[in-house]
């Protein structure tokens, strides 16, 4: 015999009082049996209890789907109690997912025109829970019928199922603008803030609505104002505050109207100051009301003292005790830094005394606005707060710091010495932490400063001497003394105090480089091309160093054994040409931080020249890949490849400075070519065909970046008609500096041997302010020059 049903009161005791889980589950599956029983049984009076259990049930985690017919049973029913738990069940079981939702439409629209309040709210909160586009789409003629209901409960549950459908089915504007202009009327806080969010909902969605809502920006702004001067208030005050809720999505209406129109703007200037001015700030309500306040300051055609304004109510959130009010100052103003660049100058001790915050979020966001409000100006200041925040940085952190200080430094070196003194300071204290090209740009700069370079190469050897755990420090050194050794030796050098420096204490020092188990592979290579330099820098015997070199020709490592079998060559067979072979770097005059780089890729274009491009296959593949264009497949023709020189073979191996000649004799210059730009990142396409092989077109992608973030994890990849033939080259890097630092080149080749108008898609994926972008788009503007 089956116990009895138990009431709800009963089943939640029962449900609490067991002790394991596998007791609840057995009462719960007893009084299931129990609810499906009642339903089959069809008993009218207690299914609204039955479904009431069942949706405590599934509140709990356990099926309940078998009550979803049930639900709209219920809300067919006449009575009151069963329409409730019914439209409850509806808005709990029920779903977009399900066709069963479809079947209550006919329901809901039965209730919304019997004129009981309690039945319309019941049906308007269920249609706005869980009404799907279809549902919305019959029934919102309706809802805006019980827009101007004279009831306050309707209209405010109305005026918020109008947003919901306003969300599912933008198309539906149209019927909702005219009730919206009356609604602005009403005196109700509750049916007006309903309202504003139904207008801000129309504004974003239809530029049409945009235009007509602007018509009431002096009627938002008296309501606002209303609120701003009106006194304390039980019923809508919050902590001195009058109704902010209401006050912050006025504001954020008014920040959307207001946004590229400057009629619109003018009229809400006066207004924003007098609630910046005016609002209580001891709270947390009104600093709400304050933040929302800067936000449409900026975003509209606000005065620019104003904007002074809005940036001040920003330092003195940094003074605020609370965390998460810091973070949103520290974030606005790192928006802010690029358009009121002054303004935010103003706080920038206040901003540098946050590096030391212990909550890792605001620390971060600190180091990034820090960098951000670098310049000329201030870059002695600035740069040594951030050398000393860099000592006592989390781990975490030392990478951005450094970068950001690399970058800084770069930008606005005062002088060629200071900025030598700062990247060595950096590689210091966190040499393993920076970017990979910052070995390469402090060679670049050292190598161009040639009044430095024995003071660079005696602080770099006093460096190496003290720490040769930071290996792009050991690398940058091992380079200097490799070119510099002989001015090490002269101690000629009155800007810093003398040093006295033996022949064998420098080779013993790059000997114990070799030897470290703590040197990578490429800092190996520094060191040993060092030493072997040092055969021509100094004057005595080089029995030690042809030691080393062939005791390295049986290394394990295959590159560093590589070296050591070319050195030994050089040495015994090629005596006569090692001075002329190991000779100084020339100096590089060129503008640009990237030119060390831009001479190995150079050696690596000539070097590719013998390198077909590849097949069809190959390039069919890419494009299958892409998936962006389509055309009919041609027969493809390759270059034929050239043969290099012995002497390009022998730098190329030895890694020896040169200035390769010219790789091709150009036809006329092309003009450049911007094809995307997205919040400062910028991509710009220049162009080369060489003249002994017209067919030819070499596009140089330059990626830029003038904002206040880094862009991170930067791909670029392209696609032509099959009738084309596209190699690309590895790019310079994957991370486009902020602020208009290092900018990122890519390579690409394309054969175009019918000459045919040119089309490139290109599909663009990178980080930038935290969020993941893909961009695919189509270039078809380009030069006729391209490809005539």
């Amino acid at each position: 015999m089956m116990t009895p049903s138990l009431k709800l009161q009963d089943l939640i005791e029962e449900i609490r009082g067991a002790k394991t889980q596998a007791q609840e589950r057995e009462v719960i599956h007893k009084e299931c049996a129990h609810i499906r029983a009642s339903f089959r049984d069809g008993d009218p009076l207690h299914r609204h209890r039955q479904l009431a259990k069942l949706l405590y049930v599934h509140m709990l985690g356990y099926p309940a789907h078998f009550g979803q017919m049930e639900c709209l049973k219920l809300i067919a029913s006449p009575r009151f109690s069963d329409k409730r738990v019914g439209y409850l069940g509806a808005m709990l079981l029920l779903d977009e997912r399900q066709d069963a939702h479809l079947l209550i439409t006919n329901s809901i629209k039965n209730d919304l025109n019997q004129g009981i309040q309690p039945v319309q709210g019941l049906a308007l909160c269920t249609l706005s829970t869980m009404g799907s586009a279809e549902m919305c789409r019959d029934l919102a003629t309706e809802v805006e019928k019980l827009l101007l209901q004279p009831s306050p409960y309707v209209r405010k549950k109305a005026v918020l199922t109008a947003v919901h459908m306003i969300r599912k089915v933008p198309e539906l504007s149209n019927i909702f603008l005219p009730p919206c202009a009356q609604l602005l009327h009403e005196r109700h806080h509750g049916i007006l803030l309903g309202t504003i969010t139904l207008i801000t909902e129309l504004c974003e969605r239809s530029p049409a609505a945009l235009g007509h809502f602007r018509k009431v920006v002096p009627q938002l702004v008296q309501i606002l104002r209303t609120l701003v001067t009106s006194g304390y208030s039980t019923e809508h005050s919050v902590s001195g505050v009058s109704d902010p809720f209401l006050q912050v999505q006025i504001l954020r209406l008014l920040r959307i109207l207001g946004r590229n129109h400057e009629e619109s703007s003018e009229t809400m200037n006066d207004l924003l100051a007098q609630v910046a001015t005016n609002t209580e700030t001891s709270r947390n309500a009104g600093n709400a009301v304050l933040f929302e306040t800067v936000l449409t300051i900026m975003d509209i055609h606000s005065a620019a003292g104003l904007r002074v304004l809005a940036v001040n109510i920003l330092g003195r959130f940094l003074l605020n005790s609370d965390k998460n009010i810091r973070y949103v100052a520290l974030t606005s103003l790192l928006r802010l830094v690029q358009s009121d660049h002054s303004a935010v100058q103003r706080h920038r001790p206040t901003v540098v005394e946050c590096l030391q915050e212990p909550d890792a979020s605001l620390s971060r966001r600190a180091l990034e606005l820090s960098l951000a409000l670098v310049n000329s100006s201030n870059v002695r200041a600035m740069t040594q707060e951030l050398q000393g925040f860099l000592k006592s940085c989390p781990p975490d952190l030392r990478a951005d710091c450094a970068s950001g200080i690399l970058l800084a430094a770069e930008r606005f070196a005062p002088t060629k010495r200071w900025h030598i003194d700062t990247i060595l300071r950096v590689l210091t204290t966190a040499g393993t932490h920076v970017r990979d090209d910052a070995v390469a740009n402090l060679i670049q700069l050292i190598g161009g400063a040639q009044e430095l370079h024995a003071y660079s190469v005696r602080r770099l050897y006093s460096a190496l001497a003290e720490d040769i755990s930071q290996q792009p420090l050991v690398q940058v050194a091992a380079w200097c003394i490799g070119e510099y050794g002989d001015l090490l030796l002269e101690g000629s050098c009155e800007e810093i105090e003398p040093l006295q420096v033996e022949e064998e204490e420098v080779l013993a020092l790059l000997e114990k480089v070799l030897q470290s188990h703590m040197s990578l592979p490429a800092t190996r290579g520094y060191a040993f091309t060092a030493l072997m330099k040092l055969s021509t820098r100094f004057h005595g015997d080089n029995n030690r160093i042809r030691q080393v070199v062939s005791i390295y020709g049986s290394c394990l490592d295959v590159e560093l054994q590589q070296r050591a079998v070319e050195y030994n060559t050089l040495f015994r067979k090629y005596d006569h040409m090692r001075a002329a072979v190991l000779e100084k770097m020339p100096l590089v005059e060129r503008d640009g931080p990237l030119v060390i780089e831009e001479a190995e890729e150079s050696k690596e274009a000539q070097l590719s020249e013998a390198t077909p491009i590849p097949t069809e296959p190959q390039t069919s593949k890419l494009l299958d890949l892409l998936d962006l264009l389509d055309d009919d497949t041609e027969d493809a023709q390759h270059l034929a490849p050239r043969d290099p020189s012995p002497e390009g073979a022998l730098g190329h191996l030895l890694n020896l400075p040169c200035h390769p000649p010219a790789l091709y004799q150009t036809l006329p210059p092309i003009p450049n070519l911007q094809v995307f730009e997205r919040e400062g990142l910028q991509l710009n396409l220049s162009f080369v065909r060489p003249s002994e092989i017209p067919a030819l077109l070499l596009i140089t992608a330059t990626a830029t970046n003038s904002s206040g973030s880094d862009v991170t994890h930067f791909v670029c990849q392209a696609a032509v008609p099959k009738s084309f033939q596209l190699q690309l080259q590895a790019p310079s890097g994957d991370t486009v500096p902020a602020q208009g630092g290092l900018p990122i080149t890519q390579l690409l080749r394309i054969l175009n041997p019918n000459k045919a108008p040119l089309r490139l898609k290109l599909r663009l994926t990178y980080n930038h302010f935290g969020q993941s972008v893909q961009e695919i788009f189509e270039v078809n503007n380009l030069p006729l020059e391209t490809w005539q």
